[in-house]
């Protein structure tokens, strides 16, 4: 039976020790309200202790707000997520070992859940082999204190799998935007379902108690039942939250044409890019875009990728999709990272994952922080820095094709482009090329083996993957290979002999023009 609650209420069912789900996707649809009120109890009374927090997806701001809540000293014995990127004081007590982490696949975490519900002793999938996940690696401990095992090598038929663990759910954290008297859970509102149905019913099958947090409270058999997202008998304690703790996003209280009420008006006047290096990468990078695309976008360079196919007549020969249910639209970027505009469809994250690991996503357009010789890179550990890998290795394993975008050097880099030529007028002081990765967030030895096409598109030089290595083969006008190439990275790449220019239209001042080459 769903109890309507004050916030103080709900929370009191959470005991020391217990493992606590929390739904939501980055600054996307945060349960703040009952996260607020679960740490002040903690400072208050010094309980509950030693929880374990699954979280798949990063929830926070980096201004305190989300998971930051629960990190205080002794609150918190576990965590196992995606990403910490918007939990940067939760990334400092993992790297100071003061808590045990496990960082694992975003795609994976959404799938143990729905595992854990059907009462599986764990998830089986390809995804995170030849990774730091890989028990033959670092199976995905993020620091020296994490010692128990919970990816596991498998073989099926010859075949190489990992298999994850279930981890039960005691308390599950989600939210909503209308709850009924008989806690039946619409989200009409919200920008993302996200993974909040696979959350609940992961708790509520483990023997555990689902909170959820709604903006309002209705009458029973007010709600349509098509629009119900979460069913009522998941649902053990409503908490009905104030606008100020239920924003849809920690940067909008609420944008209608995330929730999808509303399709946003397209800026047909919108002012051209600059010729930077930023622009030069994404327009070599959607060179490689095939007609009638599928595709997916990191942050950084990836999300102008669309922006440069609009300008170059090719925006209607893609669809763009996220990690977190948009399916078509454009997607949003910063802090609302997560949401869309303009979306054809809106599934939950686990779904999404389904399509992704199956082979759905015809490419990846992704961000590169190291790489090295053999084609592996680093996105998820430098030093100190833990973001995590989020949903990287679902997509970077399983698109048909990856394009891989980034600077060759970073740190100071200062370019002039123009007349069809490139020149470097100051290098960057770090290269991201080089001989070692701190931590294998893809593999590219396993992209060989699966003879997954892989691309490398920098502002100044284009690799691509073969089972050798890295291999240079095109490089921008203007450019000693030698000097302004091998000179800066780390390694030496193998060269093709077919060594090509990269068009010289890349870094004209006017629109690069994609109708002739998708």
């Amino acid at each position: 039976m769903t109890v309507r609650q004050s916030r103080e209420a709900a929370v009191e069912c959470i005991d020391d020790g217990d493992t606590v789900g929390v739904g939501g996707f980055v600054a996307v649809g945060i349960p703040e309200y009952v996260l607020e009120a679960l740490g002040e109890r903690y400072a208050e009374t010094d309980h509950p202790r030693d929880l374990t927090i699954y979280h798949p997806a990063a929830e926070g701001d980096r201004q305190g707000n989300g998971l930051s809540h629960l990190v205080q000293d002794g609150m918190l014995e576990c965590t196992i997520a995606s990403h910490w990127g918007f939990t940067p004081d939760l990334m400092e007590k993992i790297v100071d070992n003061e808590i045990e982490a496990y960082n694992l696949p975003f795609g994976v975490m959404d799938h143990m859940l729905r595992d854990t519900a059907a009462g599986k002793p764990g998830t089986i999938s390809h995804v995170g082999l030849g990774t730091f996940v890989d028990p033959r690696q670092e199976g995905a401990k993020a620091n020296d204190i994490t010692d128990e095992d919970i990816v596991e090598l498998m073989t099926i038929d010859g075949e190489e799998y990992l298999f994850y663990h279930s981890v039960p759910i005691d308390v599950a954290i989600i939210r909503g935007t209308t709850a009924d008297e008989n806690g039946n859970i619409t989200m009409e509102r919200e920008a993302l379902d996200s993974n909040v149905l696979a959350m609940a019913q992961a708790a509520h099958n483990s023997g555990g108690t689902v909170i959820a947090q709604v903006e309002r409270v209705t009458e029973s058999g007010t709600l349509t039942a098509r629009d119900v997202v979460v069913p009522g008998v998941l649902v053990d304690s409503v908490v009905e939250a104030p606008s100020s703790h239920h924003q849809q996003t920690y940067a909008e209280d609420y944008n209608p044409a995330y929730s999808g009420e509303i399709k946003q008006p397209t800026d047909d006047d919108l002012e051209p890019l600059p010729i930077d290096e930023r622009t030069i990468i994404a327009r070599r990078a959607a060179m490689e875009l095939e007609p009638d695309s599928v595709i997916n976008l990191g942050v950084g360079v990836p999300e102008l990728v669309p922006v440069v196919a609009a300008e170059g007549g090719a925006d209607d020969e893609i669809t763009q999709t996220v990690e977190s249910g948009p399916v078509g639209g454009a997607a949003s970027g910063g802090i609302s990272f997560g949401t869309a505009v303009n979306h054809e469809a809106l599934v939950s994250s686990t779904q999404q994952f389904d399509f992704y690991d199956g082979g759905g996503l015809d490419m990846g357009f992704l961000g590169m922080a190291q790489v090295d010789a053999m084609g592996n890179i680093n996105v998820s550990r430098f030093g100190s820095q833990l973001p995590g890998c989020g949903g990287f290795i679902n997509i970077t394993q399983n698109a048909e094709k990856v394009v891989f975008c980034g600077t060759l050097t970073t740190d100071g880099l200062e370019i002039e482009a123009g007349d069809g030529e490139l020149s470097i007028e100051q290098e960057g002081t770090s290269s991201k090329f080089v001989d070692s990765v701190e931590q294998i967030t893809f593999s590219g030895e396993y992209a060989v083996e699966i003879d997954q096409p892989i691309v490398y598109v920098t502002e100044r030089a284009v690799f691509e993957l073969t089972p050798e290595g890295l291999e240079l083969t095109e490089v921008a006008p203007g450019i000693d290979v030698e000097a302004d190439v091998i000179d800066p990275m780390g390694f030496e790449p193998l060269v093709a002999d077919d060594l090509a220019e990269m068009d010289p239209a890349l870094f004209a001042d006017e629109p690069f023009d994609l109708t002739d080459a998708i």
